[in-house]
């Protein structure tokens, strides 16, 4: 007989596996699904990775509430989870008088939402800040709680400690439609088959409108999927003088084309925003390219071509209906909801930008909505916030390194000689509580094939570990799950054919 659980989650990104953490904390039986084979390859797997500081969100609106409220829960998140966080602050850059229009209608905004500590600098203390920005700067907004985060680490760390504190994760589940009786959720049926619970909560990104309308909720909702494309440097080559997030004055079609440090050293640049048809589509075009390079390039004259090593895209889940607060003119806000359409369902929709800054504060949001419905919900005392991270090698001073690899001497055996990443490292994730058996797992979560060669040198090695550890042939071995295997067949396991001079003529 199947278990039958309190709370089923659909969709392991960073708001569905923050739900799943906050939850953990309390005596309940939590399903977390996701369709993929490892947590957070959707929207959570290609973003600015910033921390908006919350000035730019609508007054009033659950965009602006749960901004703010999760800049403030981000540093103990964060040490709570053993991730990497730096609230090095941001800066919205005008280049002329009618942008520092908008620079005060940010600040009053921002002052109205409750942001602290915002100030505007005029263009020689911006120039003295980041002397790499465009010398032709007038000023700029100073938000000194804006951050740099790491989406990819947040996802993992919060879905792990869900685990570690009991919470069941089953992925390639993909969600197929609700068990409804009587107009209650009583389960969802996946294509690993039916499972039973009390409440469902719709953390499903670029899909939540499909998964609330096989609810009946919210017909009129569509996400419009918004591609954004981004360029990575190489930190080699070029870093800003402070590290911090450098945005444009912003448009309708958004915060704008940033420049920006990131936690890993490299500088990105991006994104656009771009209306696409399919929830699928992450090409990266040579006109989008264009666009973010001449962007980013106006912001800091001094990137160069020469110093790209990567280019990715990722969607935004955007929301086209009207706002579920009345009081708010505004047609792309969170929905965060319990529906009275149908019972036990927590949906959550139209999470695009803050979505990673507000993250754990929409986990909370969903806490106080359960309660409001009467849940009782009694706290586990064995709960343990804590996740301890395993080793990073290249984050340790030479003591540490020498210490590590006498208990282990996989340590002391580089895979990945760009982001110094070791053996022991690789393995560590291959047998973690979120076990890293894809290539592009172990890339998320140890950094490996980032680097200026991009997977050049590392990728055989990798390969190889993974079969030893998975007890799988190599042609087993996948960049990102079944139908993107990275080898076919053994070279020397081809038999040629004798060619005579007269064939190859």
């Amino acid at each position: 007989m199947k278990k039958r659980y309190d709370v089923i989650i659909i969709g392991a990104g960073i708001i569905g596996s923050m739900v799943a953490r906050f939850l953990s904390k309390y005596k309940l039986d939590i399903l977390l699904i996701d369709k993929e084979v490892d947590v957070g390859m959707g929207t959570s797997s290609a973003n600015s990775a910033a921390i908006h500081a919350g000035y730019d969100a609508i007054p009033g609106s659950n965009k602006a509430l749960t901004n703010v409220m999760g800049v403030e829960m981000w540093p103990q998140v964060s040490r709570e989870l053993g991730i990497n966080y730096d609230r090095c602050g941001d800066y919205v850059v005008a280049v002329n008088d009618q942008e520092l229009l908008v620079l005060e209608e940010l600040l009053a905004r921002g002052v109205e939402n409750g942001v602290p500590g915002l100030q505007i600098i005029d263009g020689d203390e911006m120039r003295r800040r980041e002397p790499k920005i465009r010398p032709d700067v007038v000023g700029a907004l100073w938000a000194p709680t804006g951050g740099i985060g790491d989406p990819f680490a947040a996802t993992i760390a919060a879905a792990e400690n869900a685990v570690m504190n009991g919470v069941d994760l089953k992925l390639n589940t993909a969600f197929e439609e609700f068990l409804i009786e009587d107009n209650k959720i009583t389960g969802v049926r996946t294509s690993q088959g039916d499972f039973e619970s009390r409440w469902v909560v719709n953390a499903a990104g670029l899909y939540a409108d499909e998964v609330m309308h096989k609810a009946g909720v919210r017909p009129e909702f569509n996400i419009q999927p918004r591609r954004g494309e981004y360029l990575i440097l190489d930190k080699a080559d070029f870093q800003l003088t402070s590290t911090t997030i450098l945005f444009p004055s912003p448009s309708t079609k958004g915060k704008g084309i940033l420049v920006a440090s990131t936690l890993h050293g490299n500088v990105i640049v991006g994104p656009n925003a771009n209306f696409v048809e399919s929830k699928q589509n992450k090409d990266v075009t040579k006109e989008g390219i264009e666009e973010i390079w001449s962007g980013g390039h106006k912001l800091v004259p001094g990137i160069n071509h020469r110093h790209i090593i990567a280019e990715f895209a990722g969607l935004r889940a955007t929301g086209n209906a009207p706002s579920p607060n009345p009081a708010v003119d505004y047609n792309q806000d969170f929905i965060i909801e319990i529906p009275d359409d149908v019972q036990g369902l927590v949906n959550l929709g139209g999470i695009e930008s803050p979505g990673f800054t507000a993250a754990p504060a929409i986990a909370v949001k969903v806490i106080e909505l359960l309660e409001e419905a009467g849940e009782a919900l009694e706290e586990r005392p064995d709960w343990n916030p804590i996740r301890v991270p395993r080793p990073v090698f290249r984050h340790l001073d030479r003591e540490e390194q020498a210490a590590l690899i006498a208990k282990d001497p996989a340590y002391g055996r580089i895979v990945c000689r760009c982001e110094t990443v070791t053996e022991g490292e690789i393995r560590a994730e291959i047998h973690a509580p979120i076990p890293a058996d894809t290539y592009d797992a172990l890339k998320r979560r140890t950094w490996l094939g980032t680097g200026r060669c991009q997977g050049g040198f590392d990728m055989p090695r990798v390969v190889a570990i993974l079969s030893e550890e998975l007890g799988l042939p190599s042609e087993a071995i996948t960049k990102k799950g079944q139908g993107s295997e990275l080898l076919f067949r053994r070279t020397k396991d081809v038999e040629q054919d004798h060619l005579t001079v007269e064939d190859l003529l």
